[in-house]
């Protein structure tokens, strides 16, 4: 049996976090509580070369325990260019990459993720109405990237489903880490509340879930919204959200009143057995 941590959006420059005790914080627990696999489902930074640094230090610090992260929104605006996104440019960078647990049957699979607006497809606008309202509202405007927003999503589905396919040929069962949100259930969705409707084609796809059911995909971390619900079945898969979020002053999304004691709070531990007979 293999314990493994789950964490999001922990915003460590946002939030104003002193990293090197952070660093040292979350080594002391993973090392006390014998965790053997840690995730980190994207937005550690403003700048993917910090987010880097950060899961780096942490493994040099925990040998014990795997660190493997993925990018989030955030980690994509500073240090990092669109194709450099898609190499392995890190040994904790997990994005188009998989680890198989040892000795087990379990696959650990990270993909970014990205948006297609097909959770706004009710309001049947055009993509450059949503194109318009990204580059005013939101952070993902100062992203650089060769696609549009649904040829990207197009591509990373692509990515998924291969390796999908490939775990479902060597028999492994999968822990799939994405960063964006893969089903429309986690949403707000209004008649009336046109800035969340428009937001909500940012969050992700309704395809990932798609893909996720079609390979009886077993667990799924993520994050982007920064929700507290309760682990949740859809389709026969376990859905995982587990953002810290926000402590700021403007934006207080904690129900404690310091970062370590809300990682605490977030982190969640689940454990991946022996292989099936």
């Amino acid at each position: 049996m293999v314990k493994v941590a789950m964490v999001s959006d922990i915003h460590l420059d946002i939030n104003k976090v002193n990293v090197n005790d952070t660093l040292q914080q979350q080594s002391d627990w993973l090392n006390r509580n014998g965790i053997g696999i840690y995730l980190i489902a994207g937005d550690l930074f403003n700048h993917f070369d910090q987010s880097v640094s950060f899961t780096e230090n942490l493994q040099k610090m925990t040998p014990n325990t795997t660190v493997k992260f993925i990018a989030g929104n955030h980690d994509m605006v500073n240090d990092i260019s669109y194709r450099e996104l898609q190499k392995p440019v890190a040994e904790t960078y997990l994005h188009r990459q998989y680890f198989d647990v040892s000795n087990t049957d379990w696959r650990i699979i990270g993909n970014n993720g990205w948006y297609d607006y097909s959770f706004s497809a009710a309001m049947h606008r055009p993509e450059a109405d949503f194109l318009h309202w990204k580059r005013a509202y939101w952070i993902d405007g100062a992203i650089k990237q060769p696609l549009s927003d649904p040829e990207r999503m197009a591509v990373e589905l692509q990515v998924i489903e291969q390796q999908l396919l490939q775990a479902q040929r060597e028999h492994r069962r999968v822990l799939f880490m994405t960063h964006f949100v893969p089903r429309i259930e986690y949403l707000r969705i209004t008649s009336d509340d046109r800035f969340w409707n428009m937001a909500n084609a940012m969050l992700g796809s309704v395809h990932t879930g798609e893909l996720l059911a079609k390979y009886q995909v077993k667990y799924v971390l993520f994050g982007h919204m920064h929700i507290h619900p309760a682990p949740r079945m859809y389709a026969g898969t376990v859905y995982f959200n587990q953002s810290v979020g926000y402590g700021t002053a403007r934006r207080h999304e904690w129900v404690t009143n310091d970062f370590q004691s809300e990682w605490l709070k977030r982190v969640h531990v689940i454990n991946l057995d022996e292989k099936e007979e």
